[in-house]
């Protein structure tokens, strides 16, 4: 129970730093393409690719498993779960499993897009 709480915890900073990041995009660099989105999954990207780094090669055993789960899957998964997608892309491809790791991407973005159109299609027909 106490690893929910964690979590819950990281995601709400998360989800502050990341309606922050679209606020401040949309302040600099206007509306009319998704900076924000685009900036908060780089950025989350490569901080999930150094904390999990860290956490694997320089870390030791020192950070207990509810510091980690507050920082990878509360913060950075409340900031943007496309860091956890493309860590799992990443663990994939380097455990050899290339042609796995690009079905996932090719997966999650046609059948991601796809379940979005539906959802949009679905609740426009009910407002008919």
């Amino acid at each position: 129970m106490q690893s929910y709480l964690f979590v819950f915890l990281g995601a709400g900073i998360g989800g502050a730093l990341r309606h922050g990041v679209n606020l401040g995009c949309a302040r600099f660099c206007g509306t009319a393409f998704p900076w924000g989105t685009l900036t908060v999954n780089v950025v989350g990207s490569f901080l999930m690719g150094a904390i999990a780094g860290w956490l694997a090669f320089r870390a030791g055993e020192g950070w207990s498993q509810p510091l980690r789960l507050f920082l990878t899957t509360g913060i950075l998964g409340g900031f943007t779960t496309f860091s956890a997608f493309s860590l799992d892309t990443a663990l994939l491809w380097e455990r050899g499993e290339a042609g796995l790791a690009l079905g996932y991407v090719a997966a999650s973005m046609i059948l991601s897009i796809l379940s979005l159109a539906v959802g949009l299609a679905l609740v426009r027909t009910m407002a008919a």
